[in-house]
């Protein structure tokens, strides 16, 4: 009988409604925290963020280094390579030169790594600021920039939610940027330097490979702006469900840090020219000024986390392209010597009689076309009054220009009087 009780019902502890109320609160509360802490909250400092920053990027040049150096070492412990073949040289250039390495060309040179001055760079840095304004000229009067900006941010990586994004203002900035303290150092064939303190050792500065590397500071305190505007679209759960306006301005403010440069000889065996590397060490700041709108009618101005979010892709993107280790090659042209390449001298009066003469042709042809222009108007201008002339003549007389016309008429008798 006991067996047949059925147990009793559990019954919910919070009722429909309740539970209702309780999961819009949670969603009203998720949403102010995300408001306050992911939209409105305050962003951490350019101080703060540079310093981690540039703590992520040393640990990862040490990482590479260190990768590096294992590498090198591993190699090492294998058994030693074959000797390469020698190739036959040229019987014309004897006696050959000795090979030329890193420590005969600072002899050479009187350059002492260890004790040399840094040296300044006052007339490159009127060289670059030539080519700037030039540049900046240039860019005044043509859009090219203008259009290849425009082509490079409405490219193929282009988001489907993100409209057709317009550049509404470009500048170019007004000063210059400062290099100064200007140091050579010796390099291996991975871009590391050598051990300082040791001085240079002639079996590294002989590896093959090793090259001079020229290491400089360089700061630009500028306002470089570049500002779009596009619409964020909302394609879910039908095509343009939402559109959200965007307009977004990226001032680049202050740059500093030390840049790399140093060349790559050619190699005639692979057919590869000489090569200029250059690259940015990891102690740079580059700081940004950033500006967002969002919205049409209720607009989101200047949100940090936008900010922080677009200065930190800026970085990553410039870390990528020019940050060690990586770095950018540049093929350098041929440096001999040639008549086509060869200006002033004789070929320049050449040139500027062949250019005074095709400007005198010019007049001339000039000349001559306005005479053409002006003898075939004088000569429409006759033809036109001798048609009038014509046409007044063949035009037949009216009646009262012919009773008006004082004397007798044609065949009337005289002494008769016409009555009216």
């Amino acid at each position: 009988m006991a067996q047949d009780v059925c147990p009793a019902k559990s019954e919910p502890t919070l009722s429909f409604t309740q539970g209702f109320i309780l999961g819009q609160i949670s969603i009203v509360l998720l949403l102010a925290a995300f408001i306050k802490f992911f939209i409105f909250g305050d962003a951490p400092s350019p101080e703060v963020t540079a310093s981690l920053r540039a703590t992520e990027r040393q640990s990862r040049t040490l990482a590479h280094k260190k990768s590096l150096l294992s590498l090198r070492e591993s190699n090492s412990r294998q058994p030693g390579q074959p000797p390469a073949l020698n190739k036959k040289k040229s019987s014309i250039l004897r006696p050959s030169p000795p090979t030329l390495t890193i420590g005969s060309i600072l002899d050479k040179t009187y350059y002492k790594v260890d004790s040399h001055q840094p040296e300044s760079l006052d007339w490159f840095n009127v060289l670059v600021a030539q080519t700037i304004a030039q540049f900046r000229s240039d860019a005044q009067h043509d859009d090219a920039i203008l259009t290849s900006l425009t082509k490079a941010l409405n490219g193929t990586s282009r988001p489907d939610f993100v409209d057709e994004i317009r550049v509404t203002e470009l500048t170019l900035g007004e000063d210059f940027p400062i290099f100064s303290n200007c140091r050579i150092i010796p390099v291996d064939e991975d871009g590391l330097g050598f051990k300082s303190g040791t001085g240079l050792d002639a079996n590294k500065a002989t590896r093959e490979g090793a090259r001079l590397q020229a290491r400089m500071d360089v700061d630009l305190s500028d306002m470089i702006t570049l500002a779009v505007e596009t619409k964020l679209l909302l394609n879910f759960p039908k095509r343009l469900s939402a559109v959200l306006p965007v307009a977004l301005a990226v001032s680049v403010v202050r740059f500093s840090g030390t840049l790399s440069i140093s060349f790559v000889p050619s190699n005639p065996s692979e057919n590869t020219p000489t090569k200029m590397a250059f690259t940015f060490l990891d102690d740079y700041r580059l700081d940004f000024s950033i500006r967002s709108l969002m919205g049409s009618r209720s607009r989101l101005q200047d949100v940090p986390k936008i900010a922080q979010l677009v200065e930190s892709r800026l970085h990553r993107w410039f870390d990528e392209r020019c940050v060690e280790p990586r770095f950018q090659e540049i093929a350098l042209p041929s440096m001999w010597p040639r008549k086509k390449n060869t200006r002033g001298g004789d070929e320049a009066i050449a040139d500027a009689e062949r250019s005074m003469s095709k400007t005198r042709g010019m007049d001339i042809t000039k000349d001559l076309r306005a005479t053409i222009r002006r003898e075939f108007e004088a000569e429409a201008d006759a033809r036109a009054d001798r048609v009038h002339e014509s046409l007044r003549y063949r035009r037949r007389p009216r009646a009262e220009d012919v009773f008006a016309v004082s004397g007798s008429m044609p065949g009337a008798m005289p002494d008769l009087d016409i009555p009216t």
